[in-house]
């Protein structure tokens, strides 16, 4: 990212998602902070994918939430299983008017919308090893710490 730019570029915005995509994404937001959770969207993992959503609990827990806008877009993923190996729990988000049907019984399930989200069914967990859930850890912050400073630079970030 430039530092310098001749357009108001949003880092925290970078616009790959759809409106629905979004309004899932807030409420998750909104649950994972209610639960103690610290969150980044779009965080890159070792084996190349992004992970929608990123969550970080206060116990060293990580889970994955992987957001689903629509039937079109839960059909078409074939990628969301290469997540298992990044998580302890791994949850699929979506709208109410997409059939929770759709989604795979071996992940959890969230119905979001953008004022909120609730937990429908529970996620396996499957214990990282110390390992890669340090490895995880450092990459969470290293990424949400370079996320602050891109948005103190563009003035979307409050000063501390």
């Amino acid at each position: 990212m430039p530092l310098v730019t001749p357009h108001n570029t949003n880092p925290l915005v970078d616009g790959r998602q759809s409106e629905r995509a979004m309004a899932v994404r807030r409420g998750v937001q909104l649950l994972l902070t209610d639960m103690g959770a610290a969150h980044v969207p779009e965080l890159t993992l070792a084996n190349g994918r992004r992970a929608d959503l990123t969550a970080l609990f206060k116990d060293g827990t990580i889970w994955i939430v992987e957001i689903k806008s629509s039937i079109e877009d839960i059909k078409s993923d074939q990628k969301w299983p290469d997540y298992h190996d990044f998580c302890d729990q791994l949850y699929f988000a979506t709208l109410p008017d997409v059939s929770q049907a759709l989604f795979p019984e071996s992940c959890g399930f969230i119905l979001a919308d953008d004022k909120g989200a609730a937990i429908l069914r529970s996620s396996p967990t499957d214990r990282l090893n110390a390992a890669r859930r340090k490895t995880l850890i450092t990459r969470f912050g290293q990424f949400a710490a370079n996320r602050l400073f891109h948005a103190e630079l563009s003035g979307y970030a409050p000063d501390s």
